[in-house]
């Protein structure tokens, strides 16, 4: 959603994340968003921006198109 205000007006594809935030919201809401948190930017060995690398690595290997 962040994204999307950046850009300006939402794709269908940022809508997509909100709906997959909201389905079954106890596993995929808040806790899936702290987990998230922890993980990309609580503390490691490599840097914010490694992780984000090895994110959009792992993404583009499984086609997503983001």
């Amino acid at each position: 959603m962040r994204l999307a205000m950046i850009r300006g007006t939402p794709t269908e594809r940022d809508l997509d994340v909100v709906r997959t935030m909201r389905y079954r919201s106890e596993l995929f809401g808040q806790p899936f968003s702290a987990a998230l948190q922890r993980v990309m930017r609580g503390p490691s060995e490599w840097s914010v921006g490694e992780r984000e690398l090895f994110a959009a690595f792992v993404s583009a290997q499984n086609q997503c198109p983001f």
